[in-house]
């Protein structure tokens, strides 16, 4: 049976001029964090989630013998926390900012990661949203048709206002009936893997080296030099629960069963009959095979902060407990389908000293078992130094301090109100 939807949203002028209002304006969130505590069991749950066994991130005693003094969270954990404190829109900006781009594909393609400084048991962190940039193609290679990069900043913040870390997360709008007619995944098929193709998998996973307690110097580092490998699938239904599991359902709220009615009372149009008439999420193509194809794709697909968190797990590894990942970018050229195997990989590119800072910037890529680069990447990592003393944690911007003062001024203004 057909999906009961024709599929045929449109990128209008006058939604390219209202994403292009939004600029700067705070969002105003509707739904509550995942974790709205950064608890020990969070923490450790969200990099079970990411498949990093890393026990700087799940024991608290082993956490305590490092110069971090504690367990703290995995770089990505800021994904699943963050109270937002703007406040409800008034009518003007509820209008500004309702129903854009009704009807079309939404792809994350990418990410810009930073980070100040550790999360750790117990704390709570604050988040601001709002659009940094809109960018628009009329022809695009991925849909045949016009596109809108939509990128969203998040700066998150302590409860004094002192900013802990900031992501900058671009999204591909694009009409779905476009993407089905360029069909650049038609001759994709899901993956089917022999005996000895897993074997040689499970090489990589066998592999894996964790630097740990040994730490690694800035003199010691090389231009050139590897990254030990990471092997990340193949991709199952299980990986995407566990992904759930660690890092909540969806910032769109959406639930189970009654809360699942609820949420479709607020927002019917993010939910779309299935081939039995089931009210169900447009987010359900990454588990939801039929979906996926109605959309001109070969099956359901991963998410793109999956292969954002198995990049983390690749440097993190590398760079060992007395390190501190500064920056990592990278961005999603190719859907990861159920089935699929990515091989993360680096190498060192540049070494430098930043201030008071030893910096080592890498490259990094997954690769899939089709020799696609899926996710490339860079990161720039913080490393202890014979010369220069340990890791000092690099200082945000003046006038990213001044916004992180003012979410929480805001804020207690409002109050005093």
């Amino acid at each position: 049976m057909a999906e009961a939807d024709p599929i045929t949203g449109k990128i209008t002028d006058e939604d390219i001029e209202r994403a292009r209002r939004q600029i700067g304006v705070p969002k105003f969130a509707y739904n509550k964090p995942y974790n709205a505590i950064a608890s020990s069991d969070g923490m450790s749950h969200f990099a079970f989630a990411c498949g990093d066994a890393n026990p700087l991130y799940h024991d608290r005693a082993y956490g305590a013998g490092t110069r971090w003094r504690d367990q703290i969270a995995p770089p990505l954990f800021l994904h699943a926390t963050g109270t937002n404190l703007t406040p409800k829109p008034d009518a003007e900006t509820k209008a500004l900012f309702k129903g854009l781009f009704r009807g079309v594909g939404k792809y994350y393609t990418g990410v810009d990661w930073t980070w100040w400084r550790p999360i750790y048991p117990d704390e709570r962190v604050f988040v601001e949203r709002s659009t940094s940039n809109i960018q628009v193609k009329e022809s695009s290679a991925f849909s045949g048709g016009r596109t809108v990069t939509e990128t969203y900043r998040d700066l998150y913040v302590d409860r004094a206002g002192t900013p802990v870390g900031r992501r900058e997360e671009h999204y591909l709008s694009a009409e779905r009936e476009g993407t089905k007619k360029a069909g650049r995944y038609a001759a994709i098929q899901r993956q089917s893997y022999t005996p000895d193709d897993i074997a040689r998998i499970d090489e990589v996973y066998a592999a894996e080296v964790r630097r740990g307690a040994s730490p690694r110097f800035w003199e010691d580092v090389e231009v050139g030099e590897e990254l030990v490998p990471v092997a990340k699938g193949p991709l199952t239904m299980v990986d995407i629960i566990a992904f759930h599991m660690g890092m909540g359902l969806s910032s769109s709220g959406i639930g189970p069963l009654g809360l699942g009615y609820a949420q479709r009372r607020k927002m019917p149009a993010f939910y779309v009959p299935d081939a039995y008439g089931v009210p169900d999420v447009v987010q359900r193509v990454h588990w939801d095979h039929e979906r996926a194809q109605a959309l001109g794709l070969p099956t359901s697909y991963d998410y793109g902060q999956m292969r954002t968190s198995w990049l983390i797990h690749l440097v993190t590894n590398w760079m060992g407990d007395d390190a501190w990942l500064w920056k990592l970018s990278c961005q999603s050229r190719a859907f990861n389908f159920m089935g699929d195997t990515t091989i993360c990989t680096g190498k060192v590119v540049a070494k430098r000293i930043d201030g008071a800072n030893a910096v080592v910037d890498l490259e990094l890529a997954s690769t899939n078992q089709r020799g696609e680069n899926t996710a490339p990447g860079t990161a720039s990592v913080i490393l202890p130094s014979r010369v220069h003393g340990p890791v000092v944690l690099p200082a945000p911007e003046a006038d990213t301090l001044l916004r992180g003062a003012a979410i929480l001024q805001s804020a207690a203004d409002r109050i005093k109100r």
